[in-house]
């Protein structure tokens, strides 16, 4: 693959897209170009004000970009359900939708709205709820695309369906790289029931490498503040790259030609650089737990995304 950057974004005037977590970081970046390049953009953020800023900060450095600032949070399924109701309203149809949000290692055990552990119910169920209720967007829209955001932190992840929810024995970076894990089993196993239908839309994935982004921070900084936190947080700031660059694998995945349901992109140096085609665990490809794991994330979600992927045709976000 030759070397690309987000200039190579094709036009994309016409194009609409949804991004996760786009107050700050990689999210901020990925709607800062999706825009730039000429997409009606919706900045998802979980935080009122700050997505206002944010957008403004992106009508700066594109004064052409057309935005829609909205409330979403992840870790409350009511409110990703008003989200995509807002949504479906406004739109008839989806592009792109970049499942970007997450909560990173908490020092200690939090729980959603619905009272999921906190990493989990967001960086995981949170985004398998809200891919299914847009789906029928995406649906409707030839070419669409589902960039579902994990990490290299999946190698070392582990899915315990027997403490799922963390509960007997919480360990921080541990619930934080089994989201991860169930990111890209998730991606795949997206991927393969839309190829069983014919669907129009692709289900990929990327990471970012190592970047200097406020995700490092913000969770292992809630609460107590570990020395362990410390420490990462002085090595992204010592040798993580931009959040602009580490952002390029998931704007690849969003928008480049020649991208196909399945992929999975991330820098060509592993931890910085442009994007590539990256290595996925072993256990990452494993189907048993793949479906496993949608299954059990249909039941706590109550999204029934294979209805969705079934009855299609004329299906509206709900």
């Amino acid at each position: 693959m030759a070397t690309w950057t987000a200039a190579q974004i094709p036009d994309l005037a016409g194009r609409t897209a949804v991004v996760t977590g786009a107050n700050s970081g990689l999210g901020y970046e990925t709607a800062k170009a999706l825009a730039r390049h000429g997409a009606t953009v919706v900045m998802a953020c979980r935080d009122d004000g700050r997505c206002t800023a944010a957008a403004d900060a992106v009508r700066e450095a594109a004064p052409s970009a057309r935005l829609e600032p909205s409330l979403l949070d992840l870790a409350d399924l009511d409110a990703v359900r008003a989200f995509a109701r807002d949504v479906g309203a406004r739109h008839g149809t989806l592009d792109i939708l970049v499942n970007n949000a997450g909560v990173m290692a908490p020092p200690r055990r939090a729980t959603t709205q619905q009272g999921f552990e906190l990493q989990l119910g967001t960086n995981h169920l949170g985004h398998f709820a809200l891919t299914g209720l847009l789906l029928p967007l995406l649906m409707r829209t030839p070419g669409s695309r589902v960039v579902t955001v994990s990490s290299i932190a999946h190698e070392g992840g582990r899915i315990d369906f027997d403490d799922l929810q963390q509960e007997r024995g919480y360990a921080p970076y541990g619930a934080y790289s089994a989201t991860k894990l169930a990111n890209l089993l998730f991606m795949l196993e997206l991927d393969r029931r839309l190829r069983l239908a014919s669907a129009a839309p692709i289900s990929v994935a990327a990471h970012p490498g190592f970047s200097n982004t406020n995700l490092q921070a913000a969770g292992p900084f809630l609460g107590a503040k570990p020395v362990s936190a410390w420490l990462t947080l002085a090595g992204v700031r010592l040798i993580g790259q931009p959040a602009e660059e580490g952002a390029e694998p998931q704007l690849y995945a969003a928008t480049a030609p020649g991208v196909q349901g399945g992929d999975y992109f991330g820098p060509n140096h592993r931890i910085r650089g442009h994007p590539a085609p990256s290595r996925m665990a072993p256990r990452a490809r494993d189907q048993v737990t793949a479906s496993r794991l949608w299954d059990v994330s249909k039941q706590l979600t109550a999204v029934d995304i294979d209805s969705v992927i079934a009855g299609h045709r004329g299906a509206t976000p709900g």
